[in-house]
C-alpha cells in the first residue's frame, strides 16, 4: 500500500471524492489505497460513496465466522466484507458511506482526530436540516460482537433526538488516518438479526435521514454540504479529486484480500 511516487501537497489540503456504486471488496480496497495516499501526499481526501449490491460490512475484529447463515444472505442477495477499521456489523444498503483518509500527527489522539472529522459531518447535516449530537453514553461501548452497528451510539457517534444516525470506525496506519462510516438514509439495519444463527431481539430502531427530513436526500445534495463544510472548516481552496487510474489500479490489487474468505472469515 502507499504511493510514493504521488507529489506531497501542502500541509492540510483537502479533495473530495464521489464514487459510483462498487462492490464490497472495491469499496475498502479504495478505501485503503487512499490511506495509502495520504501517506505519500499528504493530502486529505473526504470521499462518498455507495454500493453496486446489500453488503454486511464486519469489523475487523468482529467475532463473525459461524455467527451468520450464509445461506439465507445468499438468498437475499446480501454479500459480506470485513472492514479494515473496527466496530460491528453494518448493512450496506439504505445508507451512504463516507471515508475521510488524512494524515495522522503523532500526538493527535483517536478522540482528537474523531471530533475533528465529526465537526464536518456536523456541519454538513446541518445544512441538511439535520440537527444531530455527539453521543455519550453512560456506560462504556459494547464490543466488537455479532450484534449490529446500529443498536446503540458509541461515545462520540452522531445522534439525532437520540439515537443514532452515523455509525463511525477509525484506523491508523504509519502516520495517517481512515475513518469511515454509515449515514443512514432509510432503515434496514433490523433485518441484520434475521441473519444471525442464533436468535436475537430486533435493536430499537436508528434514526435515519428519511425520518429527520420526511424524504431521503439524493447523494448530490449530501455532497454539496459536506463540501461546503469541508472549505468552511478545513480549507477554503479545497478542490475535487479527478479520477486517477493509479489510484484505482492500486485499489485493484488491494482488493484480492478483501476478496478473500480467509480474511472475511478471519474470526
Amino acid at each position: 500500500m502507499g504511493q510514493g511516487h504521488t507529489p506531497r501537497s501542502a500541509p492540510g489540503r483537502w479533495r473530495l471524492l464521489v464514487t459510483g456504486p462498487a462492490d464490497g471488496p472495491q469499496n475498502m480496497a479504495i478505501d485503503e489505497a487512499l490511506l495509502g495516499r495520504a501517506q505519500s501526499s499528504g493530502e486529505c481526501v473526504f470521499r462518498l460513496y455507495e454500493w453496486a449490491r446489500p453488503t454486511l460490512s464486519l469489523g475487523r475484529n468482529q467475532a463473525a465466522r459461524g455467527h451468520y447463515d450464509l445461506e439465507r444472505a445468499r438468498s437475499l442477495g446480501i454479500d459480506f466484507v470485513r472492514r479494515p477499521t473496527g466496530g460491528r456489523a453494518v448493512l450496506h444498503h439504505r445508507e451512504l458511506t463516507y471515508s475521510v483518509t488524512a494524515p495522522s500527527p503523532g500526538d493527535e489522539t483517536l478522540v482528537a482526530a474523531y471530533e475533528r472529522i465529526n465537526t464536518l459531518l456536523v456541519k454538513a447535516l446541518a445544512t441538511l436540516g439535520v440537527p444531530v449530537r455527539a453521543a455519550d453514553p453512560s456506560r462504556r461501548a459494547a464490543g466488537p460482537t455479532a450484534a449490529p452497528c446500529f443498536a446503540e451510539p458509541a461515545r462520540g457517534e452522531l445522534t439525532y433526538e437520540g439515537r443514532k444516525l452515523v455509525g463511525s470506525a477509525q484506523w491508523r496506519d504509519r502516520g495517517a488516518l481512515l475513518q469511515h462510516g454509515s449515514i443512514l438514509l432509510d432503515d434496514d439495519q433490523s433485518s441484520i438479526v434475521g441473519l444471525m444463527r442464533e436468535a436475537t431481539d430486533a435493536p430499537p430502531a436508528p434514526a435515519t435521514l428519511r425520518d429527520a427530513l420526511g424524504r431521503e436526500p439524493v447523494m448530490a445534495e449530501v455532497s454539496d454540504a459536506l463540501w461546503s463544510a469541508v472549505r468552511a472548516l478545513a480549507d477554503p481552496l479545497a478542490t475535487t479529486l479527478e479520477p486517477d487510474p493509479t489510484l484505482f489500479r492500486e485499489a485493484e490489487l488491494i482488493a484480492a484480500r478483501y476478496r478473500d474468505d480467509a480474511w472475511t472469515w478471519r474470526r
